[in-house]
């Protein structure tokens, strides 16, 4: 797919139908209160101001540019100094907004966009379902293209080609699955198909897999939607919160010494994922209660990530788009501190905007839903599931927390009912990398393909 040459010669540096608004949506209306990156700032590159009037889908606050919150007195005062262009934090149970800064702004999401790639493509194949990787499979995927390692003519897992997607960001897996799905151009015209039912309407989709393009965008609000869709699907589950993984390599051909006989046994590698609040780096750990979900590194995109995690019974979903490129690893710092107020705010602070749900679990024009009178939690809960819109008719799961969705109001939220704790990121560190090595030589680690 066509490049610019200023991106080819990039140098890179690792890190990781709109629809009208609800019922639910209107009551919480109200004033304004890894992968890579260029040399040069990702700040310069792009609209430095969001445009003066955002999309409104989730509220009419969130089509306010600047930071949208609750400011009443007990609510926790946000992070100081946050650089992101973009960011959200919500509520993953009742898709409540406690906060936004320009959630709707279009920008380029890099590799979070494989999120809404997964949405579509994962459930459509088994993962035991076995490739062979044709040449034609590889061709087409950009310059400088972030990659797992897999090599044409050798057979590969629907699982392992997922696993090469959320761990390492392959580009190279993900054409693979396009492939498997009717080529690229097919894959495309289903994402943008997919983001218009998840009522994601500040989406196009260029690349099936976040590659620099004219005209490829999405916003924190988006990937926030796609991360939540994803979750409930237990392969997303399984992918986007695995730390690392043995990845099938070549056939190596060996002679026994007794028999004489020779013998082939494919060999396997370690992938690690580049989540950074996942599997942690040298001067960042791991996220507490942190599950998954995709992060992305562009030359224009600069840093993205999208997160979720849970703390005390309570789980989380945090966006960051674009942070400043000043300080290593800060769309994970920023994250972190806005996952670390979400925690602490949510008890008390009301949400200025909600996630929409997808528009086939919308009721059919005309239809009059009643209210359910509990909810999961008690009476506090039921309250607060007629405020928001929220019920809970119909199960589904979320890393480890099932849940489900109805209508009161004229709006539609997904719930997630609260059973067993998120699963700690498994796995171990890729064999081979020393937790010893000088910080130099970790930061040679660090440099990866582009996204």
């Amino acid at each position: 797919m066509p490049t610019t040459a200023a991106r080819r010669r990039a140098p890179h540096r690792s890190a990781l139908a709109v629809c009208a608004v609800s019922a639910a949506a209107a009551l919480l209306s109200g004033t304004a209160l890894t992968g890579v990156a260029s040399a040069a700032p990702a700040d310069t590159k792009g609209p430095r101001r969001p445009p003066e009037h955002l999309s409104t889908v989730g509220g009419d606050r969130l089509g306010v540019p600047g930071t949208q919150v609750d400011r009443t007195p007990g609510v926790p005062v946000l992070p100081a100094k946050l650089t992101a262009k973009s960011w959200v934090v919500a509520d993953a149970e009742t898709g409540a907004i406690l906060a936004e800064n320009n959630a709707h702004w279009k920008l380029p999401p890099a590799s979070t966009l494989k999120m809404l790639f997964a949405d579509t493509v994962l459930p459509k194949f088994p993962k035991t379902q076995v490739r062979k990787v044709l040449p034609s499979d590889l061709q087409g995927m950009g310059e400088g293209s972030s990659l797992v390692g897999i090599k044409e003519n050798l057979t590969y897992t629907v699982h392992d080609l997922w696993l090469g997607v959320f761990l390492r960001s392959g580009n190279d897996a993900v054409h693979v699955l396009s492939a498997m799905n009717g080529g690229v151009p097919k894959t495309v015209a289903d994402m943008n198909a997919q983001a218009k039912e998840l009522q994601a309407g500040d989406t196009h989709v260029v690349t099936p897999d976040g590659y620099d393009e004219p005209g490829q965008v999405s916003s924190a609000y988006d990937l926030t939607l796609f991360a939540r869709q994803g979750l409930r699907n237990a392969d997303f589950r399984e992918y986007c919160s695995t730390v690392s993984a043995q990845f099938p390599g070549e056939w190596k051909s060996s002679k026994d010494k007794k028999t004489g006989k020779t013998t082939k046994k494919r060999e396997t590698f370690g992938i690690q994922n580049t989540n950074r609040l996942l599997s942690g780096d040298y001067d960042l750990n791991r996220y507490p209660g942190i599950a998954g979900v995709k992060n992305g590194n562009t030359t224009n995109a600069g840093a993205t990530f999208t997160g979720v995690a849970q703390r005390g019974g309570r789980t989380l979903l945090v966006t960051v788009m674009t942070p400043a490129m000043n300080e290593h690893d800060l769309v994970y710092r920023e994250a972190a501190k806005l996952l670390d107020w979400g925690f602490k705010a949510a008890p008390t602070a009301k949400p200025v905007g909600t996630l929409v749900p997808p528009l086939s679990e919308l009721p059919p024009p005309g239809a009059s839903p009643k209210p359910k009178s509990t909810a999961p939690g008690g009476p506090a809960a039921a309250s607060a599931a007629a405020t928001t819109g929220s019920s809970t008719d119909g199960l589904w799961t979320a890393l480890g927390v099932a849940g489900g969705t109805a209508v009161v109001l004229a709006a539609a939220v997904i719930v997630i009912r609260r059973r067993r704790p998120l699963p700690s990121p498994g796995g171990s560190p890729v064999p081979g990398l020393s937790q010893s090595r000088s910080r130099r030589q970790r930061s040679r680690r660090r440099r990866l393909p582009k996204d």
